[in-house]
This record gives C-alpha cells, sequence and structure tokens, in this order.
C-alpha cells in the first residue's frame, strides 16, 4: 500500500507526465516575452473574432454542463461523491479539456491588442493550473465526484463567456453584471470547498482539490474588494 508521501510523488510524476504539461511551459513563456510584441507592434483589434471566439466558448462550456448533469441525473444524488468511472462524465470532460486548452487564446487575444495589464497572476494561475487539473481528471479519474468542480465551473463560464460576448459586440456599452459575474465566480469555489470537504471527511478525496479551491477563492477575494466594494467606499466618501 502507498504511504501519503508516495501518492503526492505519483500525482506529481503523473501531472508532469500530462500532454498539456507542455503547452503549460509554453504558455508560461509566453507571458513575460509578450513584451516585446507589444514594444515592436501595434495593437490589433480583432473585434469579429472576439465575438465569435467568447460565444463559442460559452456554448462549449454549456455543452459539457448539460452531459455532466445527465450523468447526475441517471446516478442519483450521492452520485456526486462516487470515484468511480462514468461515459458520459468522461465524454463532458473531454470537451471540458478541449475548451481549456481553447481559453488560452484569452491570454494571447490580450498580448495581441497591447491589454497585458489584464494579464495578472490570477489569470495565468487559473489558466495554467485548471488546464492541468482538468488534464489529469479525464484521462486518470473521470468521476462524477470531480465532475461537480469541473460542471460548476463549466456553468459559470457560460455566462462569463457570455459576458464577454456582449461587451465585444457592443465595446461601449458593456453588461452591467460583472459584479454579479464575479460573485457567481466566487460561490462555486465556496460550494466546491464545502463538497471537497465533505468529501474527504466521509468518501476519502484527496486534500489537493479544497487546497486548489481555497487558493482560487483568495485570489478571487483578493481582486473582489479592491475591484468593487472599495472603490464603492470610496465613491461614497467623495
Amino acid at each position: 500500500m502507498e504511504s501519503r508521501a508516495e501518492k503526492y510523488i505519483n500525482f506529481f510524476k503523473a501531472v508532469v507526465g500530462l500532454r498539456s504539461f507542455p503547452v503549460v511551459v509554453i504558455y508560461l513563456i509566453l507571458i513575460p516575452t509578450s513584451l516585446l510584441w507589444k514594444k515592436y507592434t501595434s495593437p490589433l483589434g480583432l473585434h469579429k473574432v472576439l465575438v465569435a471566439y467568447n460565444f463559442l466558448c460559452s456554448a462549449l462550456s454549456l455543452y459539457s454542463f448539460v452531459v455532466i448533469v445527465k450523468a447526475y441525473y441517471q446516478g442519483g444524488l450521492l452520485y456526486v461523491f462516487a470515484m468511480e468511472h462514468d461515459a458520459d462524465v468522461k465524454h463532458a470532460f473531454s470537451i471540458y479539456l478541449f475548451t481549456k486548452h481553447l481559453e488560452l487564446l484569452d491570454t494571447v487575444f490580450m498580448i495581441l491588442r497591447h491589454r497585458q495589464r489584464q494579464i495578472t497572476f490570477l489569470h495565468v494561475y487559473h489558466h495554467a493550473s485548471i488546464l492541468l487539473l482538468s488534464d489529469y481528471a479525464c484521462h486518470f479519474c473521470p468521476w462524477p465526484a470531480i465532475g461537480v468542480m469541473l460542471g460548476m465551473n463549466s456553468f459559470v463560464h457560460v455566462f462569463l463567456y457570455l459576458y464577454y460576448g456582449q461587451a465585444a459586440l457592443n465595446p461601449t456599452q458593456r453588461p452591467l453584471w460583472k459584479r454579479t459575474m464575479t460573485q457567481l465566480q466566487m460561490v462555486q469555489f465556496v460550494v466546491g470547498i464545502v463538497h471537497s470537504s465533505f468529501g474527504y471527511a466521509h468518501h476519502g478525496f484527496c486534500v489537493y482539490s479544497i487546497l486548489y479551491g481555497l487558493s482560487m477563492l483568495g485570489l478571487f477575494g483578493n481582486f473582489y474588494y479592491p475591484a468593487f466594494i472599495r472603490v464603492r467606499r470610496e465613491k461614497k466618501s467623495e
């Protein structure tokens, strides 16, 4: 029987061996080198490309969410803690994994449009880490238990990319629900942490999902406070 330390070592070895690992390495190298693009080029508009891209990402997220919900509908309520292979979940994870590769274009478009200010640590951390985690889940554990977090993320991304798509359609009048969108993103991590903690205590879940949820909640909270709460207080005090 493997010790806990051996399990952690084998997990990290498996992550390094994923097909998406070289993609993430290239992605991380791209971030600092993007400053050269800004220095020697003019920003691109990409208006029509952004509209099509964002609505495509929204549609793919909706599809993967529906497939995961179908698996839970067939499996019953406790299926959310099931650690067994499921064909529908596997298919949903495959679409989800493809979408996570596609969503790296978020950063590419920011670079091409000279929007480096938007490439924050939260942005890079989320894109890189979720690609690796979704690849690992798809190939090693396409379980309904893991589908809870990925399914919620797909649900959130339906509206996230719908928001970006609408913003690209009409850049001068962005949708008014950006704050609500951010709140929805934070709620998914709270629900995911509760689900993972209960699963860890009673169903043999690993601790990684709890730690990842906490890291994402902390980073989004760090973004949310200055972007919405502190700004609102400053406006009231003026």
